[in-house]
Protein backbone atom coordinates (compact mmCIF):
# COMPACT_ATOMS: atom_id res chain seq x y z
CA UNK A 1 0.00 0.00 0.00
CA UNK A 2 1.47 3.47 -0.66
CA UNK A 3 2.00 5.67 2.62
CA UNK A 4 2.94 9.38 1.26
CA UNK A 5 5.06 11.02 3.62
CA UNK A 6 6.03 14.84 3.12
CA UNK A 7 9.11 16.71 4.54
CA UNK A 8 10.16 20.16 3.42
CA UNK A 9 8.06 23.02 5.24
CA UNK A 10 9.39 25.59 7.52
CA UNK A 11 8.75 29.28 7.89
CA UNK A 12 9.78 31.53 4.62
CA UNK A 13 9.10 35.19 4.03
CA UNK A 14 7.25 36.36 0.86
CA UNK A 15 8.93 36.14 -2.37
CA UNK A 16 11.23 33.31 -1.60
CA UNK A 17 11.10 29.68 -2.78
CA UNK A 18 10.95 26.09 -0.77
CA UNK A 19 10.71 22.93 -2.09
CA UNK A 20 8.55 20.27 -0.48
CA UNK A 21 9.52 15.99 -0.78
CA UNK A 22 6.91 13.20 -1.09
CA UNK A 23 8.48 9.61 -0.69
CA UNK A 24 5.70 7.90 -1.22
CA UNK A 25 6.62 4.37 0.14
CA UNK A 26 5.90 2.17 -2.25
CA UNK A 27 5.55 1.05 -5.99
CA UNK A 28 3.56 2.77 -7.97
CA UNK A 29 2.22 1.81 -11.29
CA UNK A 30 1.54 3.41 -14.20
CA UNK A 31 -2.37 4.21 -13.82
CA UNK A 32 -1.50 5.77 -10.25
CA UNK A 33 -1.07 9.85 -9.62
CA UNK A 34 0.34 11.87 -7.16
CA UNK A 35 -1.03 15.03 -5.82
CA UNK A 36 -0.53 18.15 -3.36
CA UNK A 37 -3.31 19.88 -1.19
CA UNK A 38 -3.15 22.34 0.93
CA UNK A 39 -5.28 23.40 4.24
CA UNK A 40 -4.95 26.64 5.39
CA UNK A 41 -6.47 28.15 8.71
CA UNK A 42 -9.80 28.20 8.72
CA UNK A 43 -10.48 26.65 5.78
CA UNK A 44 -11.30 23.45 4.02
CA UNK A 45 -8.26 21.04 2.20
CA UNK A 46 -7.89 22.63 -0.95
CA UNK A 47 -6.25 21.21 -4.34
CA UNK A 48 -2.64 22.34 -5.23
CA UNK A 49 -1.48 20.29 -8.00
CA UNK A 50 -1.20 16.64 -9.37
CA UNK A 51 0.69 14.94 -11.83
CA UNK A 52 0.18 11.36 -13.16
CA UNK A 53 2.70 8.65 -12.46
CA UNK A 54 2.97 6.89 -16.30
CA UNK A 55 2.61 10.20 -18.49
CA UNK A 56 3.72 12.97 -16.30
CA UNK A 57 0.75 14.95 -17.13
CA UNK A 58 -0.01 17.90 -14.56
CA UNK A 59 -2.81 19.89 -13.32
CA UNK A 60 -2.65 22.81 -11.31
CA UNK A 61 -5.22 25.03 -8.93
CA UNK A 62 -5.77 28.34 -10.59
CA UNK A 63 -3.86 30.11 -7.57
CA UNK A 64 -1.07 29.00 -7.89
CA UNK A 65 -0.06 28.49 -11.65
CA UNK A 66 2.74 29.89 -12.66
CA UNK A 67 4.81 29.45 -9.49
CA UNK A 68 4.50 26.23 -8.25
CA UNK A 69 6.13 23.12 -9.99
CA UNK A 70 5.48 19.69 -9.42
CA UNK A 71 7.40 16.86 -10.41
CA UNK A 72 8.51 13.24 -9.83
CA UNK A 73 11.26 10.74 -10.42
CA UNK A 74 9.61 7.32 -11.39
CA UNK A 75 12.51 5.38 -10.03
CA UNK A 76 13.13 7.30 -6.94
CA UNK A 77 9.35 7.10 -5.97
CA UNK A 78 9.76 10.76 -4.97
CA UNK A 79 6.99 13.62 -5.47
CA UNK A 80 8.97 17.04 -5.34
CA UNK A 81 6.51 20.16 -5.03
CA UNK A 82 8.94 23.32 -6.05
CA UNK A 83 6.93 26.38 -4.53
CA UNK A 84 8.31 30.04 -6.07
CA UNK A 85 7.19 33.63 -5.65
CA UNK A 86 5.51 32.47 -2.25
CA UNK A 87 2.64 34.86 -0.58
CA UNK A 88 1.24 35.07 3.22
CA UNK A 89 -1.86 33.28 1.32
CA UNK A 90 0.45 30.15 0.22
CA UNK A 91 0.72 29.90 4.41
CA UNK A 92 -0.95 26.41 5.63
CA UNK A 93 -0.48 22.34 5.91
CA UNK A 94 0.39 20.66 2.51
CA UNK A 95 -0.63 17.12 1.96
CA UNK A 96 0.85 14.81 -0.75
CA UNK A 97 -1.78 12.98 -1.81
CA UNK A 98 -2.06 9.31 -4.27
CA UNK A 99 -4.77 7.33 -6.04
CA UNK A 100 -4.99 4.30 -7.90
CA UNK A 101 -6.33 5.95 -11.01
CA UNK A 102 -5.25 9.01 -12.25
CA UNK A 103 -7.74 11.52 -13.01
CA UNK A 104 -7.18 11.87 -16.51
CA UNK A 105 -10.09 12.87 -18.75
CA UNK A 106 -11.60 13.76 -14.97
CA UNK A 107 -11.27 16.26 -12.35
CA UNK A 108 -8.10 16.08 -9.84
CA UNK A 109 -9.50 18.38 -7.35
CA UNK A 110 -11.62 16.40 -5.46
CA UNK A 111 -10.67 15.24 -2.36
CA UNK A 112 -12.61 12.43 -1.85
CA UNK A 113 -11.42 10.95 -4.98
CA UNK A 114 -7.95 10.30 -3.56
CA UNK A 115 -6.66 7.49 -1.68
CA UNK A 116 -4.15 7.70 0.89
CA UNK A 117 -2.57 11.24 2.77
CA UNK A 118 0.71 11.55 4.20
CA UNK A 119 0.59 13.43 7.62
CA UNK A 120 1.20 16.79 6.55
CA UNK A 121 4.03 19.36 6.65
CA UNK A 122 3.57 22.88 7.81
CA UNK A 123 4.48 25.89 5.72
CA UNK A 124 4.37 29.28 7.13
CA UNK A 125 5.23 32.65 4.75
CA UNK A 126 5.27 35.62 6.94
CA UNK A 127 8.00 38.73 7.30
Amino acid sequence: QVRPVESGGGLVQPGNSLRLTCSVGGRLFGSYAMGWFRQAPGKERAFIAAISWGLGKTSYADSVKGRFTISRDTAKDTVWLQMSSLKVEDTGVYYCASRKESWLGGDPSIAAEWDSWGQGTRVTVSS
